[in-house]
Formats: structure tokens, sequence, C-alpha cells
């Protein structure tokens, strides 16, 4: 597993697009912008580090502890650096009725990682997580919190991955 790097700062450029987000919203509610501004963060640096939280927390006026709650309560904010490539195979429930655990423990299989881990080339991130709201499309994981993938055959999560693999190493 990836452990927590040396914390980096954040950018100009980030904290003008915090400003962005701010103006969406009237002068005394810019709280709201939270989630975007964790966001952008994380688009940054690859993850939210406490760092980074308490700088969200000081723009917006908020106590630190209230931007870990929402860091921690959202399974799409990374807490330390993940691999290139972040896989959440959903074991929900209606998805391990229908073969949601068989591909986390395949992908486990595949990639030589356990669930929560990252690959040693950096390239992947294997996590759980709750309902992607496609249970009749099971099994289905989210590509970096971006792109879903629907009924993950062990033949179509080998394609993925392999073909992630190739991409990365282009890169």
């Amino acid at each position: 597993m990836i452990t927590e790097a040396v914390p980096q700062a954040i950018s100009d450029v980030a904290m003008a697009r915090f400003a962005r987000e701010v103006a969406k919203y009237p002068a005394d509610q810019k709280q709201s912008a939270v989630m975007a501004c964790l966001a952008i963060v994380q688009q940054e640096i690859g993850y939210v580090s406490i760092e980074s939280e308490k700088v969200v927390a000081n723009y917006l006026g908020m106590a630190p502890i209230a931007v870990h709650e929402v860091t921690t309560f959202y399974n799409m904010y990374n807490q330390q650096p993940v691999g290139k490539y972040k896989l959440n195979v959903c074991t929900n429930l209606p998805c391990q009725l229908r073969d949601g655990g068989r591909a986390l423990k395949h992908l486990e299989q595949k990639l030589g990682i356990g669930m929560g881990d990252t690959t040693p080339d950096g390239l992947f991130t294997l996590q759980q997580c709750e309902c992607l709201g496609a249970c009749a499309d099971s099994p289905v994981l989210l590509v970096n919190d971006r792109t879903m993938c629907s009924f993950m055959s062990n033949d179509k999560l080998d394609q993925l991955v392999d073909g992630l693999r190739t991409c990365g190493d282009k890169s």
C-alpha cells in the first residue's frame, strides 16, 4: 500500500477554482462549496490529505473536523495516494448476489493485491464500494470515480485490466 506522501501545496490555479465554486453560492453559504473544493484538491494532488482539508476549511470558514467529516463520509475522496487507476467494485448485497464478490476476488488474483491495496507499480488500487445504482448490471465497478463498467465477467475484467495496463505503460 502507498503511504502518505509529503504534503503538496495547493496551487494558485486550484485556489482560483475554489473562488469560482464559492461564487455559485450566497456569501453566507460558501461552505456549500466544500465537496467541489475537495474534488479540486483531489484532481490536483491525487488525494485529499489532512493538510489540504485544513486549507479547504480555512478558505470556506469551516472547522477542519467538518471538512474531514465530508472527506471520510464519501468514498469518492481518496484519503491517501492511490494508483493511476482506482477500481471500485460494488459489494453491496444485491451486487454480491449477482457475483460482485467473485469479481472482487478475480481482480485480487489478477492484480496480485488485496482489496484496499495498490499494485507495486502504482498503476492499480483495488477498493470495494457501496451501491453504484446499477444492481441489475452486476457485477459493476467504477474506474477512477468516473467510468462505470457493467456485467463484468472474468474475461471482461481481464480485458479491462490489460487495456488499462497498456495505457498506463505508455504514459
